[in-house]
C-alpha cells in the first residue's frame, strides 16, 4: 500500500500545481491513499469550503490543517460537515471538527491523525498525550496509521516520531515549508520525514512575496504578506506500507520544480 502526502498547499499557485500534477503522480506512483496539508490553501492563510471541494474533487482523500485553521470564518461549518478535512486534535475541547479521520480503499482502511506542536507555537494541549489517545482509538480499527505533526521545531517533530515508532505507519512534519532530506524508516517500522515542504511559489519566502518578508525583517513594522508569483513547485513524500503489519518498507521524497522536472 502506498500513501502519497502533499506538503502545505500555499495559495492559488500551490492549488494549480496540485491540480496539474496530481493525475501524473497517480499514474506514476499508483498511490492507495492521497493526503495533503491544506492550512495555507486560501491565499496563504487557512482554507475555504470551495477550495476544500476543489482539492477533494481532484482526488485528495483527506486534508489536514494547522495553526492557520481558523483564519476563514466558514471553516467552522466546513469542519463540522466534512469529515475528510481535519484540524489538529490537540486544539481545546469544544472547538469544531476532529483531529482524526479514516480513509478507505479496497486494500484496507487508513487512519489519518493531525496534531500541532507547542514549541514556538500557541500552547495547546499536549500533542504527545493526545497522540496516545488517538493511536489507541485508531488501532481498534486498523494498523495503518498516518500522522501529520504540524510543528515548528525539528526536535519536537523528531521526538514525536520516536515516541510513536512502532505504533504508527508514518509520521511527517509540516509547517516550515522547506523540505528536509532526512527521510528514513525508524527501527520499529515507522516511516518519517521532518518536513515534507510545500506546494506553491518557488521564489518567494515560505511561499510569500519575498520583498514584503525582507521589509519585515529590516523594519520590524507590520507588513501584509501576499502569496508570491512566478515559478512554482511541488514537495511531497511517498510511503510504502505492509498492508498487514502497517509497517513502512520504503519512503521516497518527491520534488517537482524547474530544476527537478517531473519524469514519468
Amino acid at each position: 500500500m502506498r500513501i502519497l502526502f502533499l506538503g502545505d498547499i500555499v495559495g492559488a499557485p500551490g492549488r494549480d500545481m496540485v491540480i496539474e500534477y496530481l493525475p501524473r503522480l497517480k499514474r506514476k506512483y499508483q498511490p492507495t491513499f492521497i493526503l495533503a496539508n491544506g492550512e495555507n490553501a486560501a491565499h496563504g492563510r487557512g482554507i475555504t469550503a470551495k477550495i476544500a471541494r476543489v482539492l477533494l474533487d481532484a482526488g485528495i482523500q483527506a486534508i489536514t490543517m494547522g495553526n492557520h485553521t481558523w483564519d476563514n470564518k466558514e471553516v467552522f461549518e466546513l469542519l463540522e460537515r466534512e469529515p475528510r478535512v481535519i484540524r489538529p486534535a490537540n486544539f481545546p475541547a469544544g472547538t469544531p471538527g476532529t483531529g482524526i479521520t479514516y480513509v478507505k480503499s479496497a486494500q484496507g482502511e487508513l487512519a489519518v491523525i493531525n496534531l500541532q506542536g507547542r514549541s514556538f507555537l500557541p500552547p495547546l494541549e499536549c500533542p504527545f498525550r493526545m497522540a496516545d489517545l488517538l493511536v489507541e482509538e485508531a488501532r481498534k480499527r486498523t494498523r495503518l496509521i498516518f500522522v501529520d505533526f504540524h510543528a515548528e521545531a525539528t526536535s519536537e517533530k523528531q521526538a514525536m516520531a520516536w515516541y510513536l515508532d512502532g505504533r504508527v505507519s508514518a509520521v511527517v512534519g509540516t509547517h516550515t515549508h522547506v523540505q528536509t532530506g532526512d527521510e528514513r524508516i525508524l527501527p520499529g517500522g515507522t516511516g518519517y520525514l521532518t518536513d515534507v515542504g510545500m506546494c506553491g511559489p518557488m521564489d518567494g519566502i515560505l511561499g510569500m512575496d519575498r520583498e514584503a518578508v525582507i521589509k519585515k525583517f529590516l523594519t520590524q513594522l507590520p507588513v501584509r504578506f501576499e502569496v508570491a508569483g512566478g515559478a512554482s513547485q511541488i514537495n511531497a513524500v511517498l510511503f510504502t506500507l505492509d498492508s498487514v503489519s502497517g509497517r513502512a518498507s520504503d519512503v521516497e521524497r518527491i520534488r517537482i520544480d524547474a530544476d527537478h522536472p517531473f519524469m514519468e
